[in-house]
């Protein structure tokens, strides 16, 4: 009865949004997107769509946060590569902190490619240190006609 009693308590914890989520719900198209739920303060209960837009509105925030997310949506690599783009044209400096976020995202298999072309040039630079890597893919980026302008639908 005991482990009953705990499962339920436990469902119902999450349906109230009382326990942080850490990932998508099973069966969302992005349910291998994994976060570190101390750096992102979201309850059980959000929309998946919401949740999504947090992660966004916090990586716009605070790029680095970039970093705790595991296979991010083509969506949060927008707004990162957004953060990028901004860092690379105003010489604002540390642009290749961000993209070397983006180089450690690549290196699982799940993640979606956002820009066509990105995989292949991080996967050209696997053997070199990561300074050079981020250097590279901001080369790959800067290098592209529009290299940002990605229009998203919601």
């Amino acid at each position: 009865m005991m482990p009953t009693l705990l499962k339920w308590l436990r469902y119902l914890s999450h349906v109230l949004g009382f326990e942080t989520a850490d990932s998508f719900p099973p069966g969302h198209p992005y349910e291998r997107t994994r976060w570190n739920g101390a750096y992102f303060d979201i309850a059980s209960d959000v929309k998946p769509d919401q949740i999504e837009s947090r992660l966004c509105e916090a990586i716009g925030n605070t790029p680095l946060v970039f970093g705790y997310i595991i296979n991010p949506t083509p969506r949060m690599q927008r707004a990162l590569l957004a953060m990028l783009e901004e860092r690379m044209r105003n010489n604002r400096g540390r642009a290749s902190e961000l993209a070397a976020l983006l180089v450690r995202a690549y290196d699982s298999p799940h993640i979606t490619e956002v820009v066509p072309g990105l995989r292949a040039a991080i996967a050209a630079t696997r053997h070199e240190d990561i300074g050079e890597r981020a250097r590279s893919v901001m080369a790959f980026l800067g290098s592209m006609q529009s290299p940002f302008d990605v229009i998203e639908l919601n």
